[in-house]
C-alpha cells in the first residue's frame, strides 16, 4: 500500500515531522515500541509519507498491522495528531461517519 502526500522537506533532505523537527530514522521510535504516545504515532505517518520508511518496513519494524496504521494516517488527515487519542477515537470515528454519510 502506498501513501502519498507532499510532506515538508529541510534543505538536507530529512522529513519534517508533525511538531516541525526534521526527522531521521534514528528519531523515530524504537524497534518494537510497546507504548504509542499520539506523537510517536504522527512521526510514523510523517516517515512513511516522507518515505523514510516504506509502509510495509514501518508495519514490520513496529509490528504494526495495516488495519492499524492505516488508521493513524486517516485520523491524521482527518483530525491532526487530536485525532490519535486513544480516547477519542470512536468519537472522531462516528463524526466522520455521519458526515460521509451526508
Amino acid at each position: 500500500m502506498t501513501i502519498q502526500k507532499s510532506v515538508k522537506r529541510t534543505a538536507t533532505g530529512h522529513v519534517i515531522g508533525p511538531v516541525g523537527e526534521a526527522l531521521t530514522l534514528a528519531c523515530l521510535a524504537p524497534r518494537g515500541a510497546s507504548r504509542w504516545t499520539i506523537r510517536r504515532k504522527a512521526e510514523v505517518v510523517a516517515a512513511v509519507e516522507g518515505g523514510l520508511l516504506t509502509f510495509d518496513e514501518a508495519c514490520a519494524r513496529y509490528a504494526l498491522s495495516i488495519e492499524e496504521l492505516t488508521s493513524w494516517h486517516r485520523a491524521v488527515h482527518r483530525s491532526g495528531m487530536p485525532g490519535l487519542r486513544v480516547t477519542r477515537i470512536q468519537q472522531y470515528r462516528d463524526f466522520y461517519e455521519r458526515r460521509d454519510r451526508c
